[in-house]
């Protein structure tokens, strides 16, 4: 979940929070601001002003843009108008987590904690194979499985599997090399070898690569109401280096073909594992989400990596390619330029073995994780399921989490039936990218092999392809942005989670910010230039069914300040925001049974607390809205320079379960190098430790539904 900062330029230095894949959109498709700035100018002259335009917006449900037929509309005087049952809490500067009176918390599997032996928790440095027996860094996607039962909603809520995306990771606390040299977080430890050139201790990129992918624990509730991790034959690592089959359209292509895998089957490993989907039949989705920068290419770079952002610079983000041993070539796979005849041969494919959604079974430690290359190519943020009926297809909601990129959605060619349903069902289908019309309505487009623009054209032998052409629908699908570019999606403010409200069907989707806006770009209709806080988008679509390729949109809720002016939010109901509700950057997002919106945000650590614009609102937190009357009070909030990520509860909603990223995020490299952590984000552990990653667990003292 990264939040982009404008020109930010691909490489080894990166803010996390800010993002680290460059603008590569380049197509004159229509920015999501443009159409709101047209439909909210044509509201405001119908309505006779701004006001009412922007009322005409939020917390109506759909009133007034929904032109198709549906009967699951919300209401802002809806029959849930006492859904938040908690006081809302103030804003936060402390380093420590922040829960409602009546609520508590603990902090679960952090990063480093053994899985065979839980009662471990490895001290910093860590060797790779600690890390191949740990659970990773820098925690993201969250969810719990129950040990018994196949449905989100039934099973055990004492006992289960949680499963953890690990975004990325920071050298500069994981090695004694990177401490000694009191590194900047966008900074690995080097060292100049016998030949004079740049070189990575290999056992150090290996605890790297380990700290990546995904964690598979068993967590059980203990009788005093504390959960704990526990030894289980299930407990897994998913790490850089696991072998991945790859399915679908792409599999066995001229893309995919590489040294490692020649037939174009297989790669290894996944990265950079943000959000995360959970299939109707109980797998886990892990999306690979800003990939591009950890790969190096010294040459011209195809489209399958120029449209992405694969750096051409002297090393790649960690520097992987220059580890000092490179057993079975783990490591100088990262460097991407050709070096050979033929792609069999090297490894100038290997990029395209990233960008994927990754299945994993979590039930079974031997299975092998499958990248389900139907689902798209590009910065998957997560993934969203629709609710699933017998008989129909299955349909999925994905967003590219970049500025001026899309939301995709995927239909399945077969039926979903309980009994048989499986990954299959993601290999074989239709992907649409979403186009938002001005009058409230929207289209999906279909990405598919020779309708519309997707064609080929012959090429002459010697001549290179046009950049606008396509071959089959594996190469739509290996490059996804561009076929959507061609097709007319509109450019979004960077959609991230997107989640489905159980009742209404309504799906909704975080639209994070957008820095791109000026102040030249500001009138009377769109009075916020630039967006730094970012809003909600929902939508129904056509007769409620979700393979229909029309729908309605409307905006759930601004996000922004209590200020009254050009920065100020508003509620789902269309009231400005208060200090109870006013936040930023929404970013993670989940609706539970009884509809309530739970809301994460990831301000970058580099403003939050110290930039003006958005100081009023202190430590990234977690909000839960009430789409019947349009409220929103402040749940959680988290210790100092991270990002709330990943929400969930158990099946019976006593337990939730979040996970905290890149804690103390802000600390200096002067502050760590002298042993002064302190005060300025040593959470969990305290003391002069660095801040590690964690899930957390809350729960309610009276033993209640979180939440009510």
């Amino acid at each position: 979940m990264s939040n982009k900062i404008d020109n930010k330029k691909i490489g080894p230095a990166f803010d996390h929070g800010e993002g680290d894949e460059a603008l590569s959109n380049l197509s004159k498709n229509d920015h999501f601001g443009d159409v709101l700035e047209r439909r909210i100018s044509r509201r405001a002259a119908l309505k006779g002003g701004l006001s009412a335009a922007m009322l005409g917006l939020f917390g109506s449900g759909l009133s007034g843009c929904n032109v198709f037929e549906s009967s699951s509309s919300s209401s802002s005087t809806g029959s849930n108008p006492n859904l938040l049952g908690f006081r809302a809490i103030p804003v936060s500067e402390l380093d420590t987590v922040v829960v409602p009176d009546g609520y508590k918390w603990q902090y679960l599997a952090p990063w480093g904690q053994s899985i065979s032996n839980p009662d471990v928790v490895y001290d910093l440095p860590l060797t790779g194979a600690q890390q191949a027996d740990a659970i990773g860094s820098h925690h993201d996607g969250t969810h719990f499985y129950p040990i018994e039962g196949q449905d989100p909603y039934e099973g055990s809520s004492t006992d289960g599997l949680l499963v953890v995306n690990h975004e990325y990771v920071e050298p500069r606390y994981m090695h004694a090399s990177a401490i000694g040299q009191n590194l900047t977080r966008s900074q690995v430890p080097t060292y100049i070898n016998n030949e004079g050139k740049v070189s990575r201790v290999a056992d150090e990129v290996l605890t790297e690569m380990n700290g990546h992918g995904v964690s598979v624990v068993r967590v059980q509730r203990q009788l005093n109401g504390d959960w704990k991790v526990v030894a289980d034959f299930r407990n897994r690592r998913i790490t850089a280096l696991t072998p991945m089959q790859i399915s679908g359209p792409v599999r066995g292509t001229d893309f995919v073909k590489t040294k490692y895998s020649p037939d174009g089957t297989m790669t290894r490993g996944t990265i950079n594992n943000c959000a995360h989907g959970v299939t109707p039949w109980n797998t886990y989705l892990a999306a690979e989400e800003n990939w591009a920068g950890y790969f190096r290419n010294g040459s011209e770079r195809p489209r399958e990596q120029a449209r992405y952002g694969v750096g051409t610079g002297a090393q790649s983000r960690y520097g992987w390619e220059l580890a000092d041993q490179d057993p079975n070539e783990a490591y100088s796979r990262f460097d991407v330029t050709p070096k050979a005849a033929t792609a069999e041969q090297d490894y100038r494919n290997e990029p395209n073995c990233f960008g994927w959604i990754v299945e994993i079974d979590p039930f079974d430690p031997n299975s092998t994780p499958v990248k389900r290359t139907h689902l798209g190519r590009f910065a998957h943020e997560g993934v969203v399921f629709h609710t699933p009926n017998e008989g129909e297809p299955i349909v999925l909601y994905s967003g590219d989490d970049a500025r001026n990129e899309y939301i995709y959605k995927f239909v399945s060619a077969q039926p979903y039936f309980k009994a048989t349903a499986g990954g299959h069902l993601l290999d074989s289908g239709t992907l649409y990218v979403a186009k938002f019309n001005d009058d409230g309505t929207g289209e999906w487009l279909p990405l598919v092999y020779g309708v519309g623009p997707l064609v080929s054209q012959p090429i002459n032998q010697g001549e290179e392809r046009d950049c606008h052409c396509f071959q089959s629908q594996a190469d739509v699908l290996m490059n996804t942005r561009l076929a959507a570019d061609l097709v007319g999606a509109t450019k979004m403010d960077r959609p991230e989670w997107g989640a489905v409200d159980p009742n209404t069907r309504q799906v909704y989707f975080t639209l994070t910010n957008n820095t791109s806006r000026t102040n030249e770009d500001t009138d009377k209709a769109n009075p916020r230039g630039p967006n730094p806080h970012g809003h909600i988008i929902r939508w129904t679509e056509n007769n409620n069914d979700p393979t229909a390729t029309r729908f309605a949109w409307d905006i759930f809720l601004m996000a922004g300040d209590n200020s009254g002016g050009v920065t100020q939010g508003t509620d789902a109901a269309g009231n400005p925001m208060t200090d109870a509700s006013m936040f930023s950057s929404p970013d993670g997002l989940w609706i539970d049974k009884e509809s309530r919106v739970w809301i994460q945000t990831d301000q970058s650590e580099s403003v939050m607390n110290t930039n003006p614009v958005y100081s009023m609102m202190g430590n990234n937190a977690m909000l839960a809205a009430n789409p019947y009357n349009g409220e929103v009070r402040r749940f959680l909030t988290g210790p100092l320079g991270q990002e709330i990520t990943g929400v969930i509860t158990t099946p019976d909603q006593t337990s939730m379960f979040i996970s905290i990223q890149h804690p103390g995020a802000t600390i200096s490299a002067s502050d760590f190098g002298a042993n002064n952590l302190a005060g300025k984000g040593n959470w969990p552990f305290g003391g002069n430790n660095y801040g590690r990653s964690a899930s957390v667990v809350i729960t309610k003292e009276d033993g209640g539904i979180i939440g009510s």
